[in-house]
């Protein structure tokens, strides 16, 4: 079980799993100063972060059942285990840069019992391209997570690596996509713009100050080859304690009018945080 700020180093920076103050049994993973996971070791339904809370709510929208589910970028590894207690016997693979993150949060905070998750370490996208060759077209569920500190890396937010991702997703399969981005939301139009491309549908899922760009904050992209279900959406979402909307279709190609495809070659990393975003 984790200690109060129990710290240790990852790269060339510093992590720590520490306490949730107010909830006995939960704890919130922070790198470099950025809380990126919190996990309920009593509850692992429960789902702190906002984001990850509507990429919960995309998972219970697939078909009843075991899944089989691909995390790109492992934080503490709250969605595998979401996806282990609501879903047992669901097959799910982790990839994950920062071996050290991973050993230190399994050793802290234990995975549910029974669970079958499966870590690869690497570049998520190098990774992408090392999986077994069986497990393309199966994946129920991608979620792309991958932050170095606080920033998206520009080589996961083009449309090539997106086009890698999608190779993967069953028929009925869903991606979701967590996109950072502030004021203005350039980088989120660009890619909402981007996975638009290479899926026919798309939806984004974020409360209505952030879609107006009035602040940093986070907006959860999902794509599927099949339709989404978004008569079914709204109910969930606007059930959140920060109720959040769901944009598509006319909606959405009006979001993201007049931003680029983002390629290899125009990639950029994500806006860098303002500190007091955190707190700090």
């Amino acid at each position: 079980m984790a200690d109060a700020f129990d710290g240790f180093r990852i790269g060339a920076g510093w992590a720590s799993v520490e306490p949730d103050r107010h909830r006995l049994g939960s704890f919130t993973l922070v790198v470099d100063g950025t809380p990126q996971s919190h996990v309920d070791l009593e509850d692992p339904t429960h789902l702190a972060f906002e984001y990850i809370r509507r990429i919960g709510h995309a998972i219970d929208l697939l078909p009843g059942g075991p899944i089989t589910a691909l995390h790109l970028g492992a934080g503490a590894l709250t969605l595998p285990r979401y996806v282990a207690v609501t879903r047992p016997g669901s097959r799910q693979q982790v990839v994950e840069l920062e071996r050290d993150l991973v050993d230190h949060v399994r050793e802290a905070l234990p995975f549910p019992r029974g669970a079958s998750i499966r870590v690869r370490y690497g570049d998520a996208r190098e990774v992408l391209g090392k999986l077994p060759a069986g497990l393309r077209g199966t994946v129920d569920l991608a979620v792309v997570d991958v932050f170095g500190g606080s920033r998206i890396p520009a080589h996961v937010t083009s449309v090539e690596f997106y086009r890698s991702v999608a190779e993967f997703l069953s028929p009925i399969g869903i991606v979701a996509v967590n996109v950072a981005d502030g004021a203005g939301l350039a980088f989120a139009r660009g890619q909402a713009a981007t996975l638009q491309a290479v899926l026919p549908s798309v939806a984004a899922v974020a409360d209505t100050g952030m879609l107006k760009g009035r602040r940093f904050g986070n907006i959860v992209l999902l794509g599927s080859p099949s339709d989404l279900p978004v008569a079914d959406m709204p109910r969930l979402y606007s059930s959140d304690p920060l109720p959040s909307k769901v944009v598509h279709g006319a909606e959405l190609r009006a979001f993201t009018a007049g931003a680029p495809v983002v390629t290899d070659q125009t990639a950029v990393a994500s806006p860098e945080p303002n500190r007091s975003v955190f707190g700090g």
